[in-house]
């Protein structure tokens, strides 16, 4: 069987729904896990993306972390890949979701899902900032380079069939009527 990806990004006033994408698997046997893992893969993600904009490094916070856990578990315990209800505490949280086949990914593979969206980015007020015209296929780049972000934290839960990773970032971005960066 192929392995299945779904990536949903959310904030505040933009709503985008997760595309299925079926794509062949770059390596053989089950991706390395671990929470120490996760976490270098994905601030050397975020930091490489926002470094080649110009933009500071977003400082990891167990807190965020802690939170995003809880709604990896809650993904993986239901089954049900959507973003969890607004607000998302205090201040308010951004929220970047990735799933795929369990095992079947790399964390470096996840976050450069996220990243790729660049691809279609264009510069302008969101969420008009996609060559393709949906503000979903850049979501998730846009909210990592979210000039006013400062902080985030990310986790990872699964189930028998699928891995699920929830990032959460403060100040929350992809605000409709701002520019990312």
């Amino acid at each position: 069987m192929a392995p299945l990806l779904l990536l949903a990004a959310c904030s505040p006033g933009v709503e985008a729904g997760p595309e299925r994408i079926v794509e062949p698997r770059t390596f053989e046997g089950p991706a390395p896990r671990g929470v120490a893992l996760l976490r270098q893969a994905m601030e050397a993600g975020h930091r490489a993306a926002r470094g080649e904009a110009g933009l500071p490094p977003l400082a990891w916070d167990s807190a965020l972390a802690r939170d995003a856990k809880t709604y990896a578990d809650t993904l993986a315990t239901t089954g049900r890949f959507e973003h969890s209800g607004q607000p998302r505490g205090v201040p308010e949280q951004g929220e970047n979701l990735w799933t795929g086949t369990r095992g079947a990914y790399r964390y470096d593979e996840m976050v450069g899902h996220w990243v790729a969206e660049k691809r279609d980015y264009v510069p302008g007020v969101l969420p008009a900032v996609s060559r393709t015209g949906k503000f979903g296929d850049v979501a998730h780049y846009t909210q990592i380079m979210w000039r006013t972000t400062q902080r985030f934290g990310c986790a990872e839960a699964g189930n028998a069939r699928d891995d699920f990773v929830v990032c959460r970032y403060v100040p929350a971005g992809n605000v409709a009527g701002q520019r990312a960066f």
